[in-house]
C-alpha cells in the first residue's frame, strides 16, 4: 500500500494528514494496542548498521574473510550486490537512510550537520514505526553521534551507547591506526553492544519492537581482540592493483587520505607503505571478524527468543571504503569502492536469494513499510524494494545516484547497468568522469573525454540531472504518474535524446512553443515534464 507520491518532504503534519486519510487509530502513538498489532500480522524489525563496512564478507564472493554469521544471515535472506549509499559519509548517508530522503534535500553533507535544522518535522523511519504502535528502541551507533545527535522524537527511550573504555585510545593523533588487544568481546564496544542488544530483545519479546543496533568496526582504528587477527596472516590479502587515481581523472576526485593521516604510525605526506598497507588490510579484516561475532550474538537471541518466526532483520554497510584502490583509503569519493554497501534484509517466510538490481539505502524506509504492512508516506524518495525480494529477476531502478561535497565542490554521481558518470561542480566544470564497468571493472581510466563517448557522457548528463525520479522501475512510475502519455515529443517513432531537449528548452513556459512539451498537462513545462520524458528513453512511442 502506497500513500500518493508528492513534491515535498514527508513531515509530521503530512503524517497525520495521512493518519486521518487511511482511516485508522493505528497511526496514533498507543491508540491501538500492541497485540492487536500483532493480531494483524506486522513484523518486528530488527535494524542492524555497521560503519564503514564495504561487502568484504564470505556472502559477497570474499571466503578468505570469517564471517560466518553474517553469512548464515545472508542464507536466509535476500542479499543485494549492488545497493548504494546516497554519500559516502557516515552521517549524511544514515540520514538518507533514516529519513528516505536524498542529501539534496535534507541538505546533509557533513558529520556536524543536523537534518532537524533543515528539516525540523520530518517524520524518520523509527518515528514513524513509534507513532504506528511499535516500542522503537536504539542501541550503539545509529546516527552518527548516539550521545550528542541521536533523534529524541524517534525513539521511545533514549538512545544507549557504549561507556567509554580508559584501555580503548580515544584521540586518533595519539593512538595507532590499528591495534590487537589480549580482551574479551564485551571489553570494547561492539562487545558491549551486542550485550545490550542481547538483554533489551529479552525485554521486548513480547513487544511489537522496532530495535535499531548499530556496529562501530570496522570503522578506523581497527581495534579488535587478538583472536580476531590471528585468524588472518598478511600474506592473506592482495592489494589493490589500482594504486593511483585512474588515468585522466580530475584531481578532486581523490579524497586525500581523508582522516587516514590522523593516526601516529601513517605518514604525514607520502604515499602509504606496502607493508603498512599489508597491516592496514589485515586489521579491517579483523574488525569485521569481530563485529561479525558480535552480530551473531544478537542473531542468537532472536533464534532463542523464537523471535525470528515474526522479525524482518536488515543488515547493512552506511557506505564502502577504500583499502588503498585508486591510493585512497577510508571513504568519502565517487568511486564504486566507496559507494556501493552490503545490504541484506530477511523476512519470515520468504525463500533466500540474491538480487543484482540497482538499489539504493534510500529505499530502506519504504520498504520496511511495505513488509510490516504501513502506508509508505508520501513524499518519500526511495522505493521499496519488496518487489524485487520477491523476484530477484525483476527489472528495476535503472539507475542509482549518490553525492558528495568536498570544501565547496559538489560532486554527483550516476551508476547505470554498465557505467558510472560523475560531474564535479556546477554541469561537471571541475571535472567529469566515466568509467565503463563492462570494459574497466576497476576503474581505471577516465574515458569521459574521448571523442567517441561525447554522446553516452551528454546522454549519462542528462539522466544525472533528471534525477532519481527518471530512473524508477516502470511498477513505480505508473504510481507516480496516473495518466500515460505519449512520450515521443518530436514524432520520430522512439523516445530519445531530442525529446528531452525540446521539453527542456521550454523549461517554464505558460505557453510552450512546443506544445508537446507539456507532456502531463499542467499548463507549464516544468521538470516533471523532463521526467516523465526521461524514463522512457529508448522506448517505442505509446
Amino acid at each position: 500500500m502506497e500513500c500518493p507520491l508528492t513534491n515535498y518532504p514527508f513531515t509530521r503534519r503530512d503524517f497525520l494528514s495521512t493518519a486521518l486519510k487511511v482511516g485508522t487509530a493505528a497511526f496514533t502513538t498507543g491508540l491501538l494496542p500492541k497485540q492487536n498489532i500483532k493480531a494483524q500480522g506486522r513484523y518486528n524489525v530488527l535494524f542492524i548498521i555497521v560503519d564503514d563496512l564495504r561487502p568484504l564478507l564470505g556472502c559477497y564472493g570474499y571466503p578468505e574473510i570469517h564471517t560466518p554469521n553474517i553469512d548464515r544471515l545472508a542464507q536466509r535472506g535476500t542479499v543485494f550486490n549492488r545497493a548504494y549509499c546516497q554519500t559516502p559519509l557516515c552521517h549524511p548517508s544514515r540520514t538518507s537512510v533514516l529519513t528516505g530522503l536524498r542529501p539534496e534535500t535534507t541538505e546533509v553533507f557533513s558529520n556536524a550537520a543536523n537534518f532537524r535544522e533543515k528539516l525540523p518535522d520530518v517524520v524518520t523511519l523509527p518515528q514513524y514505526f513509534k507513532a504506528a504502535g511499535y516500542h522503537t528502541q536504539s542501541i550503539g551507533k545509529i546516527e552518527h553521534n548516539a550521545l550528542a545527535r541521536d533523534d529524541a522524537y524517534s525513539w521511545s527511550v533514549p538512545s544507549w551507547v557504549p561507556p567509554w573504555l580508559p584501555w580503548v585510545p580515544f584521540d586518533p593523533v595519539y593512538s595507532p591506526s590499528w591495534q590487537s588487544f589480549d580482551v574479551d568481546d564485551n571489553d570494547l564496544p561492539d562487545g558491549r553492544i551486542a550485550e545490550q542488544a542481547v538483554g533489551v530483545l529479552a525485554e521486548l519479546q513480547h513487544t511489537q519492537f522496532f530495535l535499531a543496533v548499530g556496529f562501530e568496526k570496522p570503522h578506523l582504528p581497527f581495534y579488535a581482540p587478538r583472536k580476531y587477527y590471528e585468524l588472518y596472516a598478511q600474506e592473506d590479502f592482495i592489494l589493490p592493483t589500482t594504486s593511483t587515481l585512474p588515468t585522466d581523472a580530475p584531481s578532486v576526485a581523490n579524497n586525500r587520505l581523508d582522516g587516514l593521516r590522523e593516526y601516529q604510525d601513517i605518514p604525514d605526506d607520502g604515499p602509504i607503505s606496502e607493508a603498512k598497507a599489508s597491516e592496514l588490510v589485515l586489521g579491517y579484516a579483523a574488525s569485521i571478524s569481530y563485529m561479525d561475532a558480535q552480530v551473531g550474538r544478537v542473531l542468537q537471541q532472536l533464534d532463542a527468543l523464537r523471535l525470528s518466526e515474526n522479525t524482518v532483520i536488515v543488515f547493512v554497510g552506511d557506505h564502502g571504503f577504500h583499502l588503498g584502490e585508486h591510493g585512497t583509503w577510508r571513504k568519502n569519493t565517487l568511486f564504486e569502492v566507496a559507494l556501493r554497501s552490503p545490504l541484506i534484509i530477511s523476512v519470515p517466510g520468504q525463500q533466500p536469494n540474491r538480487a543484482d538490481a540497482l538499489t539504493e539505502l534510500v529505499d530502506i524506509y519504504p520498504t520496511l513499510c511495505d513488509v510490516c504492512q504501513l502506508p509508505i508516506p508520501s513524499g518519500l524518495e526511495g522505493s521499496s524494494f519488496m518487489p524485487v525480494v520477491r523476484q530477484p529477476t525483476l527489472p528495476w531502478k535503472t539507475a542509482a545516484f549518490s553525492q558528495l561535497r568536498r570544501g565547496g565542490i559538489r560532486g554527483r554521481s550516476i551508476r547505470t547497468e554498465q557505467y558510472r558518470y560523475t560531474e564535479w561542480g556546477n554541469k561537471g566544470r571541475r571535472g567529469i568522469e566515466l568509467y565503463d564497468y563492462g570494459a574497466d571493472l576497476n576503474e581505471t581510466v577516465n574515458i569521459a573525454e574521448l571523442p567517441e563517448n561525447v554522446e553516452l557522457a551528454a546522454q549519462l548528463s542528462e539522466r544525472l540531472h533528471v534525477g532519481w525520479q527518471g530512473a524508477l522501475p516502470d511498477s513505480q512510475l505508473q504510481t507516480l504518474i496516473p495518466q500515460m502519455l505519449p512520450w515521443d515529443i518530436n514524432n520520430d517513432g522512439v523516445v530519445n535524446i531530442q525529446d528531452l531537449v525540446l521539453v527542456s528548452n521550454n523549461f517554464g513556459a505558460v505557453s510552450p512553443r512546443h506544445p508537446k512539451a507539456d507532456v502531463n498537462g499542467d499548463g507549464r513545462v516544468n521538470i516533471l515534464d523532463l521526467i516523465r520524458v526521461a524514463a522512457h528513453l529508448g522506448k517505442p512511442n505509446g
